[in-house]
């Protein structure tokens, strides 16, 4: 039988890749389908951990897919967020940027739709007190608001993502331990943003780790950014690889 077999059931489209399954999961936030992607491993760790997986500002794309696929690998059970819905994904980067944008301006429903991928990501088999967030640019955005809000998580991972909040915003005691992976030379996170996150951090009290990778700007993660850092966003090999061990290294930790 060939590794990928595509077949199309009741509850949605379930693709065999290797040897992890990815099923289409349809969900709502009131009126708004959503579609999120759950990738189940075809051997899962004992405690049946899960990680939801939130997007980079262009949606569900390959670099969410692939880490999907790395992560069940290893065991781990996962689910990529549809912050969007089906009738709502960008397809070019303007687009992204007005819907990123108004999610961060209206920081209550990007958290709502958070919550709801999590919940669907129980729905699909993980263990409710084994979780972590993970989170790509404005994805990683979306992991460090779930650790504001503290949803029922046990950490969150935020790759080059923005770390900016509402100076109106009360701060709350973080339960859920915070590890930020962050480009030394990211442009698009200005030094005032960063240290007022780091005063959040131990105002709130949380348990929480800094990460910095030299010669990094955003999205340093994506191997489709290029490689020109003046252009303010581009790959770096070695910062992906060793971002990659600092979070498996802190799902040893948490979960």
């Amino acid at each position: 039988m060939k590794s990928k077999i595509a077949f199309l059931l009741f509850f949605g489209l379930i693709i065999s890749k290797g040897n992890a399954q990815t099923k289409t999961v349809e969900y709502e936030d009131g009126n708004q389908v959503l579609s999120g992607l759950s990738i189940l491993p075809a051997k899962q760790l004992r405690n049946k951990p899960g990680v939801l997986i939130l997007p980079a500002w262009m949606g569900i794309q390959n670099h969410e897919k692939e880490v999907a696929y790395k992560l069940a690998a290893l065991g781990y059970q996962s689910f990529i967020a549809d912050i969007y819905g089906v009738d709502q994904r960008p397809t070019n980067y303007n687009e992204a940027g007005a819907k990123a944008g108004y999610f961060k301006k209206n920081i209550k429903e990007y958290q709502i739709r958070i919550q709801l991928a999590l919940d669907q990501l129980v729905k699909q088999g993980a263990n409710p007190d084994d979780i972590v967030v993970i989170g790509y640019c404005f994805g990683g955005t979306g992991a460090v608001e779930a650790a504001r809000t503290n949803m029922k998580v046990k950490g969150i991972v935020s790759f080059h993502g923005g770390l900016g909040k509402d100076a109106t915003r009360a701060i709350e005691k973080i339960n859920p331990k915070v590890l930020v992976l962050h480009g030394a030379d990211d442009p698009y996170e200005s030094k005032e943003e960063v240290d007022n996150f780091k005063d959040e951090m131990r105002n709130s009290r949380a348990d929480w780790q800094m990460v910095y990778y030299a010669n990094a700007v955003h999205a340093f993660t994506h191997k489709d950014a290029g490689s020109d850092n003046s252009k303010g966003a581009a790959y770096n090999e070695k910062a992906d690889k060793r971002s990659w061990e600092a979070m498996l290294n802190f799902f040893k930790e948490v979960l």
